[in-house]
């Protein structure tokens, strides 16, 4: 029976953190009806991280990190957070939902291809071959999309280069020695913390007329800052520790789900187009996976 009630455990939380981590692209979008993008993360970060670092140190009365561990955080909060996410949340004004959801769930392999850079690992050709799925897979998924102006180069470009700054984030994490850090203590500072280094560009393109702060702002600020940034990473962190490899097949379900929820909120098509894309980054994953790469917060 109990092996039973945690494989069914396993399933609940790993379906739960796929549909989540899936969803932030079709929040962002709904946001983006009423508000600048980096008005939407400035908000987000901030309910998140003040939620994370309330929970971590007045509830779990975690320790504060150190002064070498304040350094770590800032650089990490600046690859994770005020590049990655900041650039992520901009590129979304010129992508679809789908094609968001589908590049975000390409992380783990630009993660290996990064690792060649950062950790000296040698170029291979199952990184270089996934890597080529990868991209292959969201160009292909957005190719209908460019000839109906749905999606933009510019913003593709714009949404792989935070791709490639959120694998460099996950690598400077995962190449520190945090000591006892609690992840919730990293995580909550490292949002908060990006989201301040974001704020002089926010307010520098900040143009009142253009935000409107009703209900579908909220839902969408909340909905990043709670159920994707908070309960998904949390989530993913409670797979990693039962088991760091099978964890990683939730992954694949992650541009799917994404696709699906676009499709059933924003009415995105899903095309042959969709299904071979999808299928292109799926393999990539599967090879990429042989790595054992894992994702960092999001």
């Amino acid at each position: 029976m109990a092996a039973i009630r945690d494989n069914y455990k396993w399933i609940v939380i790993g379906t739960v953190f796929a549909i989540l981590w899936a969803s932030a692209s079709t929040a962002t979008k709904y946001g983006l009806l009423v508000s600048q993008p980096l008005v939407i993360a400035q908000a987000r970060f901030a309910v998140a991280g003040i939620i994370m670092i309330a929970i971590s140190h007045i509830v779990q009365k975690n320790q504060l990190p150190t002064a070498v561990q304040w350094k770590f955080i800032m650089i990490y909060g600046l690859l994770n957070i005020t590049i990655y996410l900041g650039c992520y949340v901009v590129a979304m004004q010129q992508v679809t939902a789908g094609v968001g959801a589908l590049a975000v769930g390409t992380n783990p392999i630009f993660i290996s291809f990064i690792s060649l850079f950062f950790l000296k690992h040698k170029l291979t050709p199952v990184v270089l071959i996934a890597l080529l799925l990868g991209i292959t897979g969201v160009l292909v998924a957005s190719w209908p999309l460019l000839k109906e102006s749905s999606v933009s180069y510019g913003g593709l470009a714009l949404l792989l280069f935070s791709m490639l700054s959120y694998s460099a984030g996950a690598i400077y994490f995962s190449s520190k020695d945090w000591g006892s850090l609690s992840n919730l203590t990293i995580n909550g500072w490292q949002t908060f913390i990006g989201g301040i280094f974001l704020l002089p560009i926010t307010i520098f393109f900040y143009h009142s007329s253009a935000n409107h702060y009703n209900e579908i702002y909220w839902l969408s600020v909340l909905w990043l800052a709670i159920p994707v940034s908070i309960f998904a990473v949390q989530a993913w962190l409670w797979l990693l520790k039962i088991n760091t490899v099978r964890a990683g097949l939730w992954l694949f379900l992650c541009p799917a789900f994404g696709f699906i929820i676009a499709a059933i909120f924003l009415g995105d098509k899903i095309t042959w187009y969709t299904i071979i894309g999808l299928a292109f980054v799926m393999v990539g994953l599967a090879i990429a996976r042989r790595k054992k790469t894992t994702i960092a917060d999001n």
